[in-house]
């Protein structure tokens, strides 16, 4: 009998609906809580800008450290002490932000939830991995990423709407409800090894009673002009440090909507731009299935460019902004590119590794955003100081641009480099 094509695996199981669902309402909690910070501390503590941006670049770094740790020891038989023990803090912090009377307190929060968040945000989308086939990893964290995203897209609007109508007591209780709420799913959601990993085994069992084996496609030839699987570099990490250094580029243009772009509205007289987020978000969420399936036909050649592209016309565009379509439309471009890279570059990252290492390559491609914010928040602030927001944008849109250079001389050099190989294969 044929084997059945691994692109034919089923994406959809319960497992993976819960895990997304997870992180759904990790990044909820989240995305309502970051961008009413600004205007929270502003008005109760008088803060400067470098201030608030503290408040989201401690939480970052500590995020980092978690992640490195967590990365390190996360195996599938430790996963829900990790996740329970994540969540806790992420819970108490959260709850923590309401007692604090002044901002070193609530500094001091922002450094525990980062722990908190580090450890649960780097083992959801590593259990995720680990049930999506390996054919079907770009769509699998396409649609995983989707989570994220469309907390990006409600949450912030959501998030301001508590602050201005009930207070920032009532916005951190139902930030602390979501939270809570991920517990019971965790007594159903049963950590197993990789598709990848138990595929192999399995295939190991048939050759010991004598089965004759179809062999597996990680030794098929790749037709993709750039290399997307796993190989030498992967194995010992390598690989990932590219494709990390180029997510950390992007976090850091992000770092700065996040942080100013409710100041920025202020500054420019445009009220509601909690919107900006909301049409972000729409984009993202129309562009990552499409963007994830184009990764695993043609490779990140294929989506990384054009994405670099977009996201330098929407950062343009923000920082042109003096009314409400023209900041819509600056979160259209910016989401498409957005929700182009993220996907396909977290796809790449767990592609370059073996899956006992995904949990190392997940942290790190969740401390590349997170470190890129808090870079973001810091850099930029103080361009924004000294300048204006406008100015702090147009920079912004700078990093992209860095990031399409960079991408394509490593493409070039790559190229260069597999057709000197050949070369000399050749020649002996």
């Amino acid at each position: 009998m044929e084997e059945k094509p691994e692109t034919n695996e089923k994406l959809w199981t319960g497992k993976f609906v819960l895990l997304t669902l997870c992180n759904l309402l990790l990044f909820l909690n989240l995305q309502m809580l970051t961008p009413s910070f600004p205007a929270y501390v502003k008005e109760q503590f008088g803060a400067s800008d470098f201030t608030v941006s503290l408040v989201i670049s401690l939480f970052a770094f500590a995020a980092v450290v978690a992640r490195i740790f967590t990365g390190k020891v996360l195996q599938p038989k430790n996963s829900k002490t990790i996740l329970l023990l994540g969540l806790s803090i992420v819970i108490l912090a959260t709850a923590g932000y309401v007692w604090a009377g002044t901002i070193a307190f609530l500094l001091v929060m922002r450094i525990v939830f980062g722990v908190g968040f580090g450890m649960t945000s780097t083992t959801f989308p590593t259990l995720a991995s680990n049930v999506i086939p390996p054919k079907r990893m770009g769509e699998g964290m396409g649609y995983f990423g989707l989570s994220s995203s469309l907390a990006m897209s409600i949450a912030p609007v959501i998030g301001l709407w508590i602050l201005g109508q009930f207070g920032f007591v009532a916005l951190s209780a139902s930030a602390v409800v979501l939270v809570i709420a991920i517990i019971p799913m965790l007594r159903i959601i049963q950590p197993a090894a990789p598709l990848h990993a138990m595929r192999e085994s399995k295939e190991g069992q048939a050759n010991q009673t004598g089965t004759p084996q179809i062999p597996s496609s990680k030794h098929q030839i790749s037709k993709q002009p750039f290399p997307t699987g796993s190989g030498t570099s992967g194995a010992s990490g390598r690989g990932i440090l590219l494709p990390a250094f180029l997510n950390l580029l992007l976090s850091i243009t992000y770092g700065g909507l996040i942080s100013f772009l409710a100041l920025f509205g202020k500054e420019v007289h445009i009220d509601n731009v909690g919107w900006f987020f909301l049409c972000n978000a729409f984009a993202m969420v129309l562009i990552r299935p499409v963007s994830g399936k184009i990764f695993d036909k043609k490779g990140h050649w294929a989506v990384l460019p054009p994405g670099a592209l977009l996201t330098v016309i929407g950062l343009v565009l923000v920082s042109q902004a003096s009314s409400v379509p023209t900041l819509l439309t600056a979160a259209l471009f910016y989401g498409l590119g957005y929700g182009i890279i993220q996907p396909s570059i977290q796809a790449w990252m767990i592609k370059q590794v073996s899956p006992a290492k995904r949990g190392m390559a997940n942290g790190l491609f969740l401390n590349s955003i997170d470190l890129g914010i808090a870079l973001g928040a810091m850099l930029l602030g103080a361009v924004a100081s000294a300048s204006s927001y406008g100015v702090m944008y147009r920079l912004s849109a700078g990093c992209m641009v860095l990031f399409l250079v960079v991408y394509l001389l490593s493409q070039l050099l790559e190229r260069r480099a597999k057709a000197a190989a050949s070369r000399e294969e050749i020649g002996v």
